[in-house]
């Protein structure tokens, strides 16, 4: 099903918050946006596809902690890291300071680093672990 412009972006709000909302209010909520705009609603299963694909958070890198920024030794200072990427660099090359900002991420853009390639064992772990303590599937 392709998404009408005004669900996707109603979409994007109800889940780019800190923390992670159940699935189930994120639906009633969207079944109401699309009865106010007589729109077609998505499906549950609609929903949890986009997760994967919900576009995610950016953050400059010359706004970053140090710390952080040593992590993404890689990448331009001048630019913008979208939030899986940032994630991702934090846990696999940075030290505690770094792991623990990536910690504090929203929900999504660790729920779309789990998704990532590339990950040692020992990170991937803590990465879950993170996520397991926070509730995030």
């Amino acid at each position: 099903m392709r998404l009408d412009g005004r669900v996707e972006s109603e979409m994007v709000r109800l889940l780019h918050g800190t923390e992670r909302p159940r699935l189930a209010v994120v639906r009633e909520k969207l079944l109401r946006f699309c009865d106010r705009h007589q729109l077609r609603a998505p499906s549950r299963a609609t929903i949890y596809n986009f997760i994967d694909r919900c576009p995610d958070h950016h953050y400059s890198i010359a706004e970053l902690p140090g710390y952080v920024r040593d992590a993404l030794y890689n990448l331009d200072p001048n630019d913008s890291v979208p939030g899986h990427q940032l994630a991702f660099y934090a846990f696999q090359y940075g030290d505690n300071r770094a792991a623990c900002f990536a910690a504090g991420l929203p929900w999504i853009d660790l729920h779309q680093a789990n998704r990532m390639r590339g990950w040692r064992p020992r990170t991937i772990g803590l990465l879950r672990a993170v996520m397991r303590r926070r509730g995030i599937p």
